[in-house]
């Protein structure tokens, strides 16, 4: 068939017919980077890598934080009541908080910390300290800023820092020599005051500390506060201050918020959770405390990202501290009984690992302990994986895999030039029980260790006793 005659000075059109254009077009939209520079080098999380193979198999996980056992009878009924009570719980409420949760953090932490805190200004609540951490990095920190961490670091703060176009910069807590013998403390985990000072220049614009710190347990002393707090102050940095396991100290020692030390409650966020304080990782409340001259820009940021968090769970939260504000520091107090209970859960891991030639480092705080696998790493060098990749996360994973038990590997709270450093350690939550209701498996048999290296192997169970 000929083709079709054009009328007169009509020129035949160039170019592929219309569909071959289509999909020129469609192939060029796809070849486009899709994502977000800042999110480059920050797809991959180890957490994720970690719990999928822990998933795979009927493994122990003795490495994720949370507890394994339910909140205080208290909490539970408050929420049952926020639930089932008043219908109106079920709508929004105040963007920055319910008010009368945000009015007992006000008056139970005032108190605290020293401070006339205004509900309104002072106090927001968000999802969880994970997004109170992330609000304050995104309302804070801009392009080229400097934010120092302080490793063994809580792994978000660095791809937090990048996705607000900040750099990180990192300084390290050093163990000090012990006697022959003795175990660690992570007391001993000690920042140089030269190599932290140096650490700040102009372009310093936050110093994230997180007491006691995940996954040390370490409860940093008044005397190492007092030199945070000096140098924030001589080059004008705010302190982001992660205090959620403030209630979980152990042997006698004392949680200091920085925010009570002269100036700095002016240049301070204080970040809490209702997961932490009441063992309710899922209600996912969290709050940010600090002077209305920080707040106001993390309430814009706030706003304009989730704008407001679940009532309901708000509603019990406050109710939650309502009562522990009548209790405070009597033995009725569950802030007093928890960490009793749970000191009691750390020494009977503590004596299990060691039962099998495993060197931990007794923490002071939080719900975690990091232990030495140094020994193992001397006999049993030669584990399956990336000849790069550091050891503890290679033991990790051979120890899912062949002992049915999971911790986390210490390299991965460490920044990548100083991974090697840290890779002889491995952490275990200890904020579970023996026996759990309904049954379950909650115990397990640590690696059998090499030969010449500790006693056999122990059983793993963890508990109040």
């Amino acid at each position: 068939m000929a083709p079709e005659k054009l009328p007169p000075g009509q020129a035949q059109a160039s170019g592929p017919p219309p569909l071959t254009l289509c999909l020129f077009c469609l192939q060029l939209v796809m070849t486009k980077q899709l994502q977000a520079r800042r999110l480059d080098g920050i797809d991959h999380n180890p957490w994720v890598e970690f719990v999928k193979l822990a998933s795979e198999a009927d493994v122990v996980n003795l490495g994720q934080g949370f507890p394994d056992f339910p909140p205080p009878d208290f909490a539970v009924e408050a929420f049952q009541h926020a639930v089932s009570g008043d219908f109106m719980l079920n709508q929004y409420t105040k963007a920055f908080g319910y008010p009368p949760l945000t009015k007992i953090l006000a008056s139970f932490f005032g108190k605290l910390l020293g401070q006339d805190i205004d509900p309104l200004k002072n106090v927001l609540v968000t999802v969880g300290a994970y997004g109170a951490l992330f609000t304050a990095f995104q309302a804070l920190v801009d392009e080229g800023d400097e934010v120092i961490i302080i490793e063994p670091f809580f792994d978000c703060y660095e791809p937090m820092t990048l996705m607000a176009g900040g750099r990180p910069v990192f300084v390290s807590l050093k163990p000090s020599p012990n006697q022959d013998g003795e175990l660690d403390s992570s007391s001993s985990w000690q920042l140089d005051p030269t190599e932290l000072a140096s650490k700040f220049t102009s372009r310093t614009k936050a110093l994230i500390l997180n007491t006691p710190n995940n996954p040390l347990g370490k409860v940093f002393s008044r005397a190492e506060l007092e030199l945070v707090a000096s140098l924030c102050q001589q080059h004008d940095v705010v302190c982001i201050t992660d205090e959620v396991y403030q209630w979980l100290v152990y042997d006698g020692c004392q949680h200091v918020s920085i925010a009570t030390l002269p100036g700095m409650w002016e240049r301070t966020l204080t970040i809490g959770s209702a997961g932490k304080t009441f063992s309710a990782t899922g209600w996912k409340v969290g709050w940010v405390l600090g002077p209305d001259s920080l707040l106001k820009h993390l309430r814009t940021m706030h706003q304009n990202s989730i704008f407001h968090c679940p009532t309901q769970a708000q509603a019990a939260v406050a109710q939650s501290f309502e009562r522990e504000q009548l209790h405070f520091g009597q033995p009725s107090s569950y802030f007093v009984q928890l960490p009793q209970a749970i000191q009691r859960c750390r020494d009977h891991m503590i004596q299990s690992l060691k039962s099998v030639g495993l060197r931990p480092v007794i923490p002071q705080g939080s719900y975690f302990l990091i232990t030495d696998i140094s020994e193992f790493k001397s006999k049993m060098p030669n584990l399956p994986g990336a000849a790069d990749e550091p050891y503890d996360r290679r033991f990790v994973k051979w120890m899912i895999k062949n002992k049915g038990l999971m911790a986390i590997p210490v390299s991965i709270f460490c920044s990548v030039p100083h991974q090697k450093l840290f890779d002889h350690y491995i952490r275990f939550c200890f904020m579970k029980v023996k026996d759990r209701p309904g049954g379950g498996k909650t115990s397990s048999s640590l690696p059998m260790p090499p030969a010449g290296v500790g006693r056999g192997v122990g059983p793993i169970c963890v508990g109040a006793g």
